[in-house]
């Protein structure tokens, strides 16, 4: 076969059956974030015109003299294509289907309509090798999700992808490629709705108002920032020509929800109660689209009526909690052909929630419910929008605007805030639980925080011979209004932990005689608000050096700009440039063989909760007493137990904030590193046949720097006697930070203390001065090799699979520590003192060895379709961690345990043996199949009943996924006796009913 008859039927069977949605994993060509491209080569001086069937939108260029031609910004969907010369059509017209943030290449040659008549043109969706692409993503489309059975929620649909798993700890989220679960984007229509306080989730639209997601998980273009994880990149659904609606019920019983397992200790005392526990949800949506003005003015819009009752109990069965909420969500988008060179896109959605949970006394054995004690009052979510222009300037100069918010609330809230204490006792401890409840209240905080993000970019693209040049700007302004404390008189939080009569505890006081156990009462508050200003410069030229090789450069130029209350920058870094260097070959000049790699650096953000915990004044105030028994108490005729206080135990606490702000050049590194990764790629794809692709890449990836909160307790011109307190910094490298500079107990100018060998001063029990150690340097390492198998829907079935084997090593996470269930991103325990992370290398929490993806859906008449979605792991890493070190008398997390003198006051007696990360083995495999059934009707004149049941978890595998790691809790002979206790499990089986009917 001639190239130029091969390249015609590629060109053919590519387009005019549409892009590869259902190739999975396949590297895609590099586009805008909300929209899509098509290029490719035609006839010299030809016109080349792309229109759309649904909306009239109409776009043409004219092919440069090469015959090269580009047609960027185009909203997703079907077009046809078409190129004239001097009146006279250059070959057919052709059918493309444009997808999120891909180009289709589409070779528009003179070949007569007649020719065609020897292809076999279906109305399948064929797998194509983009041989223009150095990215790795997986496009997800909204026909995709109603074939298989996937949980309606965007972070099911991320999970899809390779590489990406759930997140090992109480808080959930997803890690990309061994990143930790703070660390990700996410974006609608080019609005980034990622968290911006915590960087621990996202604003998430309902379901039915998505149309595509693109979930990279690596070599993504320098278009895409503020992210050392993945992005999960989404556009929502639009309005054509012709008149649309529809409605969709989704229904979840409870009784459709399989009954989650208690969980009880050696002693036979259930510490976890779940399995009166429920959950049940309906929610019923309606949508409408079409034209306002026929080819120029379109709309979508929808809203779902959600009502969601959840039924909680807590984990002593002694109170039960009844959830209500049932907020309406809304979303909408309006499309407007302003000319053929000019169009005007808004998107809005809302995902504001309000939840009531009802308290009441309750007696598991029984199963009996008593008095209504309290009401709690949660509210989230908010309203998000953008705005888009876009304008095609010129034949080869592209530009879009875009201007947006996303809005953000979390306020939670008891009626007895005012009266009622949180008390809780510590998982580890031996003070079995009192016959009345613990505190009067399930409220642990009063919380209320408003986040918004103004965000503003610009995007061009410039066309010049063999170069494709992308540039813009980018700018957001992130806004937090915060304000926190524990409800109850005084403020207060007491937790109750087990000891004994001469352990040391964590403020280096010893428990007196005559007591077992201690208590901790926290007083936690701040207030203010506080602004991050992050913005951004990028320039990327895709330069096509020959027909079958592309060479993709970028540069990225961020800078960071975090605030105190009073609007002045504490940590700012700029100069932030990030390269990115990627190739594609075609290697047999056929598009049927691709070899790609990609080389890439990325920089991270601080999160806005270090604005605030750092320069808001924080109140950690945290005071120790012995535990001298329960006091019995009354109110609303509900008896309760708090905790009766003893004697205290050394100091008041307020290391970790005293409430007030206070000289910030003292607590912050005055040249701080910005944290980043380098990511190298190196992949290869292969067509089989016109159905079938396979492909396998490898990845490696390397975290630099952390900035992190250490308390510098000496310097080397003074010893101890130079205390600079809490900074954030780059733990292992030079700080420099005000302080004392002469040793008279004033600071007096700046200061730099290497702390990769001194900054932390060391004593014995005595007090007595040991001399100083620095930190260890943070690390973190990734590396995969990854397999893909992919067979593409042609009305019959479909198949991917997906295997990656990897490691995930180093000495952190990222800016969270999931092991220990500490989630104040970029404030971990990971670095507070040396020690805490001496001898923490090793096998990271989200490292999983093994993953193995299936997917695939089968109809078996027109009418009928099976699916299934089977996701299965090994299980992380689990380690013991210990208190205490043998090279001083600190006391906190450590990888040491006390084995032999551990109640000595005296720290040199005391004996310790390293307990190194995961020498506890792991966790279990997970597996989890997921399977559904459809029924579809076509309707007569256009429309269809859709009828499909989704189970999860089919097999209602409960196995554990998250389990005690803490060895130790204090300095003492023995060890604790939970420790390894399973304290997190798979979501049991739950089925899903979905009605959907569209005309």
């Amino acid at each position: 076969m001639s190239s130029k008859v091969w390249n015609m039927r590629r060109t053919v069977l590519g387009t005019a059956l549409g892009l590869a949605l259902a190739a999975f994993g396949a590297p895609q060509a590099h586009a805008a974030n909300n929209d899509g491209a098509v290029a490719g080569h035609t006839q010299a001086g030809a016109t080349v015109t792309v229109t759309s069937p649904d909306t009239g939108f109409t776009r043409s260029v004219v092919a440069d003299s090469e015959g090269n031609y580009r047609l960027p910004f185009l909203p997703v969907g079907q077009y046809t294509i078409s190129a004239t010369s001097a009146g006279q059509p250059v070959g057919p017209t052709r059918n493309v289907t444009v997808a999120l943030g891909t180009t289709t290449t589409v070779d528009l040659g003179a070949m007569n309509a007649t020719n065609l008549s020897t292809i076999n043109v279906t109305s399948s969706v064929l797998p194509v090798i983009d041989v223009s692409s150095t990215e790795s993503a997986t496009i997800v489309s909204r026909a995709d999700l109603v074939r298989l059975p996937v949980d309606q929620n965007v972070a099911s649909v991320a999970l899809l992808a390779p590489g990406v798993v759930k997140g090992n700890a109480g808080f959930g989220g997803i890690s990309f490629g061994g990143s930790s679960i703070a660390e990700n984007a996410f974006y609608v229509n080019g609005l980034n709705v990622t968290d911006f306080y915590n960087r621990n989730g996202f604003s998430e639209a309902p379901f039915a108002f998505y149309d595509q997601f693109q979930v990279k998980t690596g070599g993504y273009s320098v278009e895409f920032g503020r992210t050392t994880g993945g992005v999960v990149n989404a556009v929502a659904r639009s309005g054509t020509n012709e008149f649309h609606a529809g409605t969709e019920i989704t229904m979840e019983p409870g009784n459709w929800h399989s009954v989650a397992e208690n969980h009880y200790d050696a002693n036979g005392t259930r510490y976890i109660t779940a399995s009166r526990d429920r959950d049940s949800l309906i929610k019923t949506n309606v949508w409408a689209s079409g034209p306002i003005v026929k080819d120029k003015l379109f709309f979508f819009a929808m809203y779902e009526a959600r009502g969601a009752t959840p039924r909680n109990t807590n984990d002593a069965g002694n109170a039960i909690t009844d959830n209500n909420s049932n907020q309406g969500f809304w979303g909408t988008t309006v499309d407007w052909n302003i000319t053929d060179n000019n169009t005007l896109s808004l998107m809005a959605f809302s995902d504001k929630n309000k939840n009531v949970g009802d308290v009441y006394e309750y007696d598991y054995d029984t199963d009996t419910r008593g008095t209504k004690t309290n009401e709690i009052y949660t509210d989230t979510g908010g309203k998000n929008w953008a705005l888009t222009w876009t304008s095609y300037l010129t034949n080869d100069l592209s530009m879009k605007l875009m201007y947006g918010e996303n809005n953000r609330e979390a306020f939670t809230r008891s009626q007895l805030d005012l009266e009622c204490n949180p008390v809780a006792i510590d998982d580890t401890t031996a003070v079995p639980p009192p016959d009345p409840q613990l505190g009067c209240s399930t409220s642990t905080r009063v919380e209320k925080r408003n986040d918004q993000r103004k965000q503003g970019r610009a995007d061009f693209e410039w066309t010049l011979g063999d170069h494709l040049l992308r540039f813009g700007y980018d700018h957001e302004v992130n806004t937090s209004e915060y304000s926190r404390y524990y409800p109850g008189p005084g403020a207060l939080y007491y937790t109750v932990y087990a000891g004994a009569a001469g352990d040391t505890i964590d403020n280096g006081g010893v428990i007196p005689a005559g007591y077992t156990n201690y208590v901790r009462a926290r007083r936690y508050e701040i207030e203010g608000t506080f602004k991050t200003i992050d913005s951004a410069y990028y320039l990327e030229d895709n330069w096509q050096i020959t027909p079958n090789f592309v060479l993709n450069m970028g540069l990225r130029n961020d800078s960071f700009d975090n605030q105190d209350a009073a609007g002045n920058s504490y940590i700012k870094m700029d100069r932030q440039i990030a390269p990115r260097l990627g190739f594609s070959w075609d290697m047999k000049g056929d598009g049927s063989t691709k070899l790609f790699g990609n080389l890439g650096r990325y920089f991270l953000p601080v999160a806005n909760v270090i604005n605030i915990k750092q320069a808001g004044g924080l109140l950690d105030e945290r005071t120790f007493y012995a535990f001298d028994g329960w006091e019995t108490r009354e109110l609303n005729g509900v008896s309760y137990v708090v905790p009766r206080l003893g004697p205290q135990i050394g100091p008041v606490d307020t290391s970790q904030g005293d409430g007030t702000v206070g000289d910030l050049r003292s607590e912050v590194d005055h040249d701080m590193d910005p944290v980043y990764q380098d990511e190298a790629i190196l992949g290869f794809q292969q067509m089989i046949g016109n159905n079938w692709s396979w492909g396998v890449s490898g990845t490696y990836r390397r975290l630099h720097n952390a900035i992190d909160d250490m308390e510098i307790s000496a310097t080397a011109q003074c010893g101890p006697d130079g205390y600079v307190g809490w900074v954030m910094a780059n733990p292992g490298e030079k700080v420099t930070v005000w302080g004392d500079t002469n040793c008279d107990g004033t600071a007096d100018g700046y200061l730099t203390v290497d702390t990769s060998k001194e900054g932390w001063a060391m004593y014995d029990a005595e007090g007595n001065y040991l001399g100083q150690r620095g930190w260890v340097k943070p690390k973190r390492t990734y590396t995969s090799l990854e397999f893909q198998l992919d067979r593409a829907w042609d009305e019959k079935w479909s198949f991917n699979a997906s295997y990656v084997l990897a490691w995930n090593r180093g000495n952190a996470e990222g800016p969270v520590n999931s092991d220990t269930d500490f989630d104040d991103t970029g404030r971990t325990e990971n670095f507070d003192d040396p020690w805490v992370n001496f001898g923490g290398d090793g096998y990271l929490p989200n490292d999983r060895r093994h993953q193995l993806k299936l997917r695939g859906a089968y109809a078996i008449t027109p009418h009928w379709q099976v699916s299934g979605d089977l996701d299965v792991h090994s299980g992380g890493p689990i380690t013991g961690f210990g208190v205490g070190n043998p090279y001083d008398a600190q006391n906190y997390h450590s990888y040491y345990i006390c084995v032999e003198n551990c109640t000595s006051p005296v720290s040199e007696d005391r004996v310790y043996e390293r307990s190194p990360r995961g020498a506890y083995g792991r966790l279990p495999w997970t597996y989890t199949l997921n399977a559904g059934i459809s029924y579809i009707l076509p309707f007569q004149g256009g429309g269809n009943l859709r009828v499909k049941l989704a189970v999860y978890n089919l097999l209602n595998q409960q196995r554990t996924v998250q389990v005690d790691q803490d060895l130790q809790t204090t300095i003492s002979n023995g060890t604790s006796a939970s420790f390894m206790q399973p304290i997190g499990f798979q979501s049991p089986r739950f089925a899903q009913l979905t009605v959907a009917v569209d005309f």
